[in-house]
């Protein structure tokens, strides 16, 4: 992928839409063009890691987007939808300087700082692929298993990464392996880690999501609320190379155990409904009965 005269990202074909199925055991292929993936990463005061996050990005997708690529797991483009949340650092600076080199980013500045999941939110609604991925910002998420990821994705709405190898302190590991835990006992549900930010997912699901503060802790169980048809796949993980974590025990542990009893009442009042006959401004929204369950990488 190389820049254009007008700075925008090359398009080896227009965005696509959809999965085709055409029967049990046939390969899914792309109905209409090939797809183009937005990846949202929302950051604060990550200035210092940002050439690096961006320069991996490019190294893992650019290669999804040339001819050689199978059909099947072929990339039309993508873009990096970075949405600054009220850095007070070299945030804004380091992102123009970007720009240059890198025709895919689309910086997003908010006036002030508003939280993971709000700058998440932000980012869905900002994004002009049909598919949406996710990332942290503060490089312990590996952006290489955002291709891994995507030549999984054939057949699938989503596909949510779990961190095999934990590079944390041991208290968090072991804090994050009993919330797991606790989620899927409360939620009824065998997602094996919904605080890893490396994810694919259909856009139009994620427009679809009930979104609030904590939201970005929950994609994966509010994806399966929708009915989505989620695979699981084990991701790297790397130790913080710049900075200090955002969140600790004090400003997470109440909030998660409050937003925990909130998603458990909403998973069990979703709307169902399936549009047959939709009038001429009406369209038929892509709504399924039941949720179906998640399959674990082969």
């Amino acid at each position: 992928m190389t820049p254009n005269p007008q700075g925008r990202p090359h398009f080896a074909d227009p965005p696509g839409r959809a999965w085709r199925r055409d029967a049990p055991g046939v390969a899914e292929t792309w109905e209409g063009p090939t797809p183009f993936l937005s990846v949202v990463i929302p950051a604060k005061d990550e200035a210092e890691g940002l050439p690096r996050l961006m320069a991996e990005i490019a190294a893992a997708l650019r290669p999804l987007c040339v001819r050689t690529e199978p059909r099947q797991t072929r990339l039309g483009g993508f873009e990096v939808i970075l949405v600054d949340d009220g850095s007070t650092d070299d945030t804004p600076r380091v992102l123009r300087d970007l720009e240059v080199d890198f025709p895919e980013l689309r910086p997003v500045r908010l006036r002030a700082n508003v939280g993971q999941s709000a700058a998440t939110a932000v980012g869905f609604r900002a994004a002009r692929g049909s598919w949406i991925a996710t990332l942290d910002a503060d490089l312990q998420n590996d952006p290489a298993d955002l291709a891994a990821l995507w030549r999984r994705l054939p057949g699938h709405d989503a596909v949510l990464g779990w961190r095999r190898e934990r590079r944390d302190k041991w208290s968090r590991r072991v804090v994050s392996r009993w919330a797991n835990r606790a989620r899927n006992a409360v939620l009824g549900q065998t997602i094996r880690d919904t605080g890893c930010s490396v994810r694919i997912f259909r856009r139009d699901l994620a427009l679809r999501l009930p979104l609030f503060h904590g939201s970005h802790r929950f994609l994966g169980p509010l994806l399966l609320r929708e009915g989505a048809d989620v695979a699981q796949i084990p991701v790297n993980h790397r130790a913080r190379p710049h900075g200090a974590s955002h969140y600790n025990f004090r400003n997470r542990s109440f909030r998660v155990v409050v937003d925990l009893l909130g998603v458990a009442w909403l998973m069990r009042r979703p709307l169902r409904y399936e549009v047959v006959e939709p009038g001429p401004s009406v369209p038929a929204p892509f709504l399924r009965l039941a949720a179906t369950p998640i399959r674990e990488a082969s």
